[in-house]
């Protein structure tokens, strides 16, 4: 499945690691605190419960959305929606 991984974490020290879980798991970053890519079931369990000791559950927030391969090639970027210095040609072959 792909998945995107949004976070908006508080304290640097756990932002930083979630960031690492992220690329440790094959995601890529395509805004400083979104990540996409393609996990699957284990992955994405092992994932949750990396994020789930790092982060405050009363103040950071964590999404992780499944979507599938058809669903992402018919999302809408608008704008700078992805940023251009992050975005790697493995994220462009997931769009295009």
């Amino acid at each position: 499945m792909i998945a995107w991984v949004l976070y908006d974490i508080e304290q640097d020290r756990a932002r930083n690691r979630v960031a690492r879980y992220c690329k440790q798991a094959g995601l890529y970053r395509v805004q400083y605190s979104v990540f996409l890519g393609t996990l699957n079931e284990n992955e994405k369990d092992s994932l949750e419960l990396q994020i789930e000791a790092e982060i405050n559950p009363d103040k950071d927030k964590v999404y992780i959305f499944p979507m599938s391969k058809s669903e992402l090639k018919s999302t809408t970027v608008l704008g700078l929606a992805l940023d251009k210095k992050l975005v790697t040609d493995q994220v462009q072959a997931l769009f295009f």
